[in-house]
């Protein structure tokens, strides 16, 4: 059985999509994610040394979302997903990326996917 860690609605602000204004300007990205991975060494020795620190997580995303300055948003969910497979030695993540601004009458659209560390 695999643990989940779990960042919902991680908000930043970012460079992303194919229309000029959006390559020049910010915009609103939301971002969820799940990690799967066992907690049981963590809940053991009570030692954030032996968790997956989601606050290192989330600041590395952050700082990724800041200067990656993707086209789609397909693009920055692979490298999300990427970062946290190999720098934070999760098993498995989930990966949501979404635009609540991009449509007038959604409340967001964006992009959902899942990898394995063998991806």
């Amino acid at each position: 059985m695999t643990d989940k860690i779990i960042i919902k609605d991680l908000r930043v602000r970012g460079i992303l999509g194919i229309y000029p204004k959006e390559r020049v300007q910010t915009q609103n990205i939301l971002i969820n994610i799940i990690m799967y991975a066992s907690v049981r060494p963590a809940a053991a020795s009570d030692a954030i040394e032996d968790a997956v620190d989601y606050e290192r997580v989330s600041r590395r995303i952050i700082e990724h979302v800041a200067t990656a300055a993707p086209l789609l948003a397909e693009k920055l969910a692979s490298d999300i997903a990427s970062i946290i497979l190999t720098e934070f030695g999760v098993e498995r993540v989930r990966v949501r990326v979404e635009k609540p601004d991009a449509l007038p009458f959604a409340g967001s659209v964006g992009v959902e996917i899942e990898r394995v560390r063998a991806d």
